[in-house]
């Protein structure tokens, strides 16, 4: 059995791997090639070019690559048809996954296309569902309540978990100790998200050091980003130590008292370790108008949507101030009704998530499994 994976980003690389590593224990013989990152590709897969070049969010961030993610969305359909897979399985980045698979599937129709992570129909642009039906045969979601959604628009669709619930937690004890709170800054995975919220998060520090002098903050981060974070964060007011190994990312998130983010799947990360946190996040104003245009629901953080509560402050587009964002985050340093109310949140989360059950990537494999037993000849079979 062979199949081509695409995945165009870091969180997209870690669902790719561990559904690489289901697959490979429900069918040894199976056989991987697509697109990936370091991830995937420790898992036997190698990419057809560079995941990193994918890693573009937004209208007005992606205008500028139009031409080479154009080229780069034909050659790997190109390559697709050449591998000829007994399924094409595109996780996330829809942008440039849904593209491939539309040229994909107008060439070879029978051939069963599987997405993993369901778009946010529910938070915007609800149409997306009824564009993917035509190319997409099954959808893989990470969150339960996105099923009616996609099935409605003709997709089959399994709820198979949040990798997050699954992976390994952090020992607060191997991060080093001081007499003052422990601030994790997370300006996010992209250049342009660390870009424009690292000066930010140094205000925000600004206000935090003048009430606790002895704070210290530390910045998990990616190796891909890291030399920016070092540049922007360097006049921060409250020095950082910033950490790339993904051990020391899992203890600083079990140590940290407080967290700010940029938002995205780390608000899900940060409630698994119990980490009270503020989501703040700045984009384009062309991006950041037209999503608001286009926004279903009130919230953006996926603590808040999933434990149904707005538990989790959020200071999106021009309310991302530190003036804003400051007096949140000194009020979560103190025990009370709102670290309570999201403590109790990210429980709830996590227990919808999944947490306790089957891992995420063996469900996962097994749901992909299901899909191209359905797409064959003869009665269904479970492997």
């Amino acid at each position: 059995m062979k199949i081509y994976l695409i995945a165009g980003e870091p969180s997209g690389d870690r669902l790719g791997a561990a559904l690489m590593a289901g697959l490979r224990l429900l069918a040894p013989d199976v056989r991987f090639v697509g697109i990936g990152g370091p991830l995937m590709q420790a898992e036997g897969m190698q990419s057809l070019f560079p995941m990193e070049e994918l890693s573009v969010m937004g209208l007005a961030e992606i205008l500028p690559k139009y031409r080479h993610l154009k080229r780069r969305i034909s050659e790997a359909a190109a390559d697709v048809q050449a591998e000829a897979p007994d399924a094409l399985v595109t996780i996330d980045s829809p942008d440039f996954c849904l593209r491939v698979a539309r040229i994909v599937k107008a060439a070879q129709p029978s051939l069963t296309t599987i997405h993993y992570v369901a778009p946010s129909v529910w938070a915007w642009r609800p149409g997306r569902a009824a564009k993917m039906a035509p190319v997409i045969d099954h959808v893989l979601a990470l969150l339960p309540f996105e099923l009616p959604y996609m099935q409605r628009a003709g997709m089959t669709c399994d709820f198979v978990g949040h990798p997050v619930v699954a992976e390994p937690l952090g020992r607060a004890d191997r991060i080093s100790d001081g007499a003052g709170p422990v601030i994790l800054a997370l300006p996010g995975s992209r250049r342009g998200e660390v870009t424009r919220l690292a000066p930010v998060i140094g205000e925000v520090l600004g206000r935090i050091k003048a009430k606790h002098p002895t704070a210290q903050v530390l910045v998990p981060t990616l190796e891909s980003v890291a030399p920016l974070v070092r540049s922007l964060s360097s006049a921060w007011p409250i020095k950082p130590q910033i950490l790339l190994e993904k051990g020391q990312k899992r203890d600083a998130f079990a140590r940290a008292d407080v967290a700010i983010a940029a938002s995205g799947t780390v608000s899900l990360e940060l409630a698994a370790n119990g980490c009270p946190m503020v989501i703040a996040y700045k984009m384009h104003p062309l991006t950041m108008w037209l999503m608001k245009r286009a926004a279903l629901v009130e919230t953006v953080t996926l603590v808040n949507l999933v434990s149904e509560t707005r538990a989790v402050p959020e200071f999106l587009g021009p309310d991302c101030r530190a003036d804003r964002i400051a007096p949140a985050l000194l009020r979560l340093l103190e025990e009370g009704a709102e670290r309570d109310a999201q403590k109790a949140a990210m429980a709830l989360t996590m227990q919808r998530l999944g947490l306790g059950g089957e891992a995420p990537g063996l469900r996962a494999a097994q749901s992909v499994l299901d899909a191209i037993a359905c797409a064959s000849p003869g009665p269904l079979k479970r492997v």
